[in-house]
C-alpha cells in the first residue's frame, strides 16, 4: 500500500510539473512585436492606424504629443488627419510619406522599433543577416539602460553573461542609435581584452551603419578618421568610434569620450605595469557626465577574486554606482530542445519516451535549479543535459552556461578547493564585536632596542577599543572598513575569563613578506577549539593583519597568545628563514621570543628534544608540508570543521589556485596570507594539538562576560 501512495505520488508529482511546464512556455512564447510595440519596453498606449498593419500600434507615452499622432488621434486615420490638412483626398504616397516620417520619429523614443526597422545583424544559426528583433536577455538589458537613461544621467551598468547571449551586439547597436538618432559630435570607445576582439565588435558595428536606411533623408556612412587605424567616423554626425585593447591601453588617452564598452573585461591581463583597474581609469577618465552617457562593463566570469568580480559583488552589494546584470543560460531561446517522442539521458544518448519519463530521471541539480528558476523549462533541461554530457567537466559547464551570478564566478579558473566546500562557511561570516589595541606595560617595537624591557611587552596586556576603528569597520564602507582596520585586533570572542581549559587557544601568525602595498600581510588569527571537548568544532575568534616590521608583528602575536590564556602560538616560519637568509638566524628571533613566552609551536619531535635535538621553532611551510595541509583543508571545509568569521579569508580559498606548473597559491594580483594562517592553524588544531580539557573552573566569578560575536 505504501508503495502504490508513494507511485501516486510521484505520478501526481510529475502531472504538476508537466503543466507548470506548460505555462512556463506559455509566459515565455507570449506575444513580442517590436513593429507594432506589443510587449515592449515601458509604458506605451494604443494607436488605431487603420491604412498600415497590423493597425493596433503601442506606442510609448512620451509620443501623445507629438504632431502625427495628435493628427491620426484626433481623426481616426491617417487619410483623415491627411484631408484635415491638405483639404483634399491624399494619395497612396500622401499616407506613406505621412507615415514614415511619423516612423522616423519613432526612432527617438523606440529603441525596439529602431532596431528592427534600421539594423541587420547576423544570425550565427541561419548563418545569414536579419532584421535586429531583440532577445529576451537582450530587452531585459534594454530595460535596465533605459530606465537610467531616461533620469537623465549617465548609465552604469556591469554584465555578467553566459555564452551567445549577443550583449556586445545589443550594446553596439544601443550606442549606434544614440550617435545617429539622438546626438552629434558623441564619441565612443570600444574596449576589448585584445585588438582582435575589439575589432570584431566595431565589424559588427560597421555593418550595421552601412546597411541602415536613409532616415529623414541622410544616408549615413562610416570612414577612417585622421588616417588612424583603430578610429572611424561617422561623418554625417561627427561621432567617432574608437577601439582598442588592453594590449595597449594607451591608445585611448586624450579623446573626450560620452559612451565606453568595456568587452570581456575579467579577462584584461593584469601586469605589474598595468592592471584592469588601471586600463579601465585610463579610459573613463576623460569621459563626461550626463544624459545619453554611459559606461557598459561586460564579460562571461574568469573565477573569484580579479578586478571583475570585486566590482560586480560592490555592485551587487549596493556598494557602486554600477548595477549589476546577470542573464541565466535559460533566458536565451536557442538553448532548448523540443520532446518529440524522445528525451536526452544523462549520457547524452537520446531515448524514445514522454515527458514524464523524462521528469522522472530528473537528477538534485536540475530538480533544484527547476524549482528555483521559474523561467527554466523541461525543453531548457533536456537541451542542458545534451550539451553537459560532451563537456570535458561539470565545472566547465557552469562556467560557459551559468545559471546565476555565484554559479558564474564559483566554477571558473582553476580552485584548489570546492566552491560549494567554502561557500557553505560563509553563513558564519560576520563583523567583529570590536577593534582593538593590544596594550602592555611596553610596546613591541621596544623589544629590538631596549632588550631590558622585553618582558614588560608581556605584562599589563589588555584590550582597548578603538571607538573609530570599530564605527568604520562596522560601516558599509568597505575601504574605509579596510584601511581603518588594519594594524589592529578584530574581535569576535573575547578571551575567556570564566574558566581555564588547557589546549584551548591556538594562535597562528603568518608574517608578512615586505612592507609595500601589493605585498601579503602579517596575519594574526585565534582560534577556540573549547567546543571540542563535546564533539564541537573549532572556530576564529581573532584577527589581526598589517604591514608591520616582522619583529613587531612577532611581539604582537605572542601578546595576543598571552592575552587568550597564554595559548600555543605556531608560526610560519618561511619568512623568516627568507629574510634572514640562514637558519641560525632565524631560529635566534624565535629563541629571543621564548625567553619571555614559552607555548611556541616547535616541529621538532618531542623524543628527538629529549634526546638532546636542538629546538626547531615554526611551522616550516614547503612541497611537503603545503601538500600537507592544503589536503587536510580540504577534508576540514567538506566536513564543514570549523567556524570562519572572516569573509577575506573565505575569499582567498576561492582564489587560491593550481597553477600549471602545479604550484598552488593565490590567482594573480591576490593575497593568501589568510588561507595559509588558516590551513597551518587546522592542521595543527586537528592533528598535532592535544584535545582541550578545563582545569579550573570560574577564575573570577564575580566578572561580567564580555559581549561576543553571537
Amino acid at each position: 500500500m505504501r508503495a502504490s501512495m508513494r507511485g501516486s505520488m510521484r505520478g501526481s508529482m510529475m502531472e504538476s510539473m508537466i503543466r507548470e511546464n506548460a505555462c512556463r512556455n506559455a509566459s515565455k512564447r507570449r506575444d513580442y512585436d517590436p513593429v507594432s510595440g506589443l510587449n515592449c519596453y515601458g509604458e506605451r498606449f494604443e494607436l488605431y492606424v487603420p491604412e498600415k498593419k497590423p493597425r493596433k500600434f503601442y506606442l510609448p507615452v512620451e509620443m501623445r504629443q507629438v504632431k502625427g499622432v495628435r493628427l491620426i488621434t484626433e481623426h481616426g486615420s491617417i487619410t483623415g488627419a491627411l484631408r484635415s490638412l491638405l483639404k483634399r483626398k491624399p494619395s497612396e504616397t500622401d499616407v506613406d510619406l505621412f507615415w514614415l516620417r511619423l516612423c522616423e520619429e519613432r526612432y527617438k523614443y523606440d529603441f525596439e522599433f529602431f532596431a528592427v526597422a534600421c539594423i541587420e545583424v547576423l544570425d550565427k544559426k541561419l548563418s545569414q543577416y536579419v532584421r535586429f528583433r531583440l532577445r529576451v536577455s537582450q530587452r531585459r538589458l534594454l530595460a535596465v539602460m533605459e530606465t537610467e537613461r531616461r533620469k537623465g544621467q549617465r548609465v552604469h551598468v556591469q554584465i555578467v553573461k553566459a555564452k551567445q547571449m549577443g550583449f556586445s551586439t545589443f550594446v553596439q547597436i544601443y550606442m549606434c542609435w544614440i550617435q545617429t538618432i539622438h546626438r552629434e559630435n558623441w564619441h565612443s570607445v570600444i574596449w576589448a581584452h585584445d585588438m582582435t576582439a575589439a575589432a570584431n565588435i566595431r565589424s559588427m558595428y560597421e555593418k550595421a551603419i552601412k546597411e541602415m536606411p536613409a532616415i529623414g533623408g541622410v544616408e549615413y556612412s562610416i570612414s577612417s578618421f585622421g588616417g588612424m587605424k583603430n578610429i572611424k567616423v561617422i561623418p554625417e554626425s561627427g561621432s567617432r568610434i574608437t577601439v582598442g585593447s588592453a594590449e595597449n591601453p594607451d591608445s585611448s588617452r586624450s579623446q573626450n569620450f560620452k559612451m565606453a564598452h568595456l568587452s570581456e573585461l575579467a579577462f584584461y591581463p593584469s601586469t605589474v605595469t598595468m592592471s584592469p583597474e588601471q586600463t579601465e581609469a585610463s579610459i573613463v577618465s576623460s569621459m563626461t557626465d550626463g544624459p545619453d552617457t554611459l559606461i557598459v562593463r561586460e564579460s562571461t566570469a574568469n573565477g573569484v577574486g580579479d578586478y571583475f568580480y570585486d566590482q560586480y559583488q560592490k555592485a551587487k552589494a549596493g556598494k557602486s554606482i554600477f548595477i549589476p546584470f546577470f542573464a541565466p543560460w535559460f533566458w536565451l531561446e536557442i538553448y532548448e530542445m523540443p520532446f518529440d517522442g524522445s528525451y536526452y539521458l544523462h549520457n547524452g544518448r537520446l531515448k524514445k519516451g514522454t515527458v514524464a519519463e523524462f521528469v522522472s530521471t530528473l537528477n538534485d541539480y536540475e530538480l533544484t535549479l527547476w524549482r528555483r528558476e521559474k523561467e527554466c523549462t523541461l525543453e531548457n533541461l533536456n537541451w542542458y543535459r545534451f550539451t553537459k554530457a560532451g563537456m570535458p567537466s561539470d565545472s566547465l559547464m557552469r562556467q560557459e552556461y551559468p545559471s546565476d551570478d555565484m554559479e558564474a564566478f564559483r566554477d571558473s579558473g582553476s580552485p584548489v578547493f570546492n566552491s560549494d566546500d567554502v561557500e557553505r562557511l560563509r553563513p558564519g561570516c560576520c563583523l567583529p564585536v570590536a577593534v582593538c589595541d593590544v596594550v602592555s606595560a611596553c610596546s613591541p617595537s621596544q623589544a629590538v632596542v631596549n632588550s631590558q624591557r622585553r618582558k614588560d611587552v608581556l605584562s599589563n596586556l589588555r584590550l582597548v577599543t578603538d571607538v573609530h576603528a570599530t564605527e568604520c569597520v562596522l560601516g558599509d564602507d568597505v575601504l574605509l572598513r579596510f584601511t581603518r582596520g588594519m594594524n589592529k585586533l578584530w574581535v569576535w570572542e573575547y578571551p575567556d575569563r570564566e574558566q581555564r581549559v588547557r589546549n584551548r587557544y591556538l594562535v597562528v601568525l603568518e608574517p608578512q613578506k615586505g612592507t609595500s602595498e601589493g605585498a601579503d600581510y602579517g596575519v594574526i588569527k585565534v582560534y577556540d577549539r573549547y567546543w571540542m571537548m563535546t564533539g564541537g568544532k573549532p572556530e576564529v575568534v581573532a584577527l589581526f593583519y598589517g604591514h608591520l616590521d616582522m619583529d613587531i608583528t612577532m611581539w604582537m602575536a605572542a601578546q595576543v597568545a598571552k592575552l587568550y590564556d597564554d595559548a600555543l602560538l605556531a608560526v610560519e616560519c618561511n619568512t623568516y628563514d627568507t629574510a634572514s637568509k640562514h637558519d641560525d638566524e632565524s631560529e635566534f628571533i624565535f629563541e629571543v621570543i621564548a625567553e619571555y613566552y614559552d607555548n611556541l609551536y616547535s616541529r621538532t619531535p618531542a623524543d628527538k628534544i629529549r634526546e638532546g635535538a636542538p629546538v626547531k621553532y615554526g611551522f616550516h611551510t614547503n612541497r611537503s608540508t603545503k601538500t600537507m595541509i592544503v589536503d587536510n583543508y580540504k577534508a576540514v571545509i567538506r566536513e564543514d570543521g570549523y567556524i570562519e568569521r572572516d569573509e577575506v579569508t573565505l575569499d582567498e580559498a576561492r582564489t587560491f589556485e593550481e597553477k600549471p606548473n602545479g604550484k598552488k597559491e593565490a590567482k594573480a594580483g591576490r593575497h593568501d596570507d589568510r588561507i595559509m594562517n588558516t590551513m597551518i592553524a587546522l592542521y595543527v588544531c586537528y592533528e598535532e594539538m592535544p584535545m582541550p580539557y578545563v582545569v579550573r573552573e570560574k577564575i573570577n566569578s564575580h566578572q561580567a562576560p564580555m559581549r561576543t560575536a553571537w
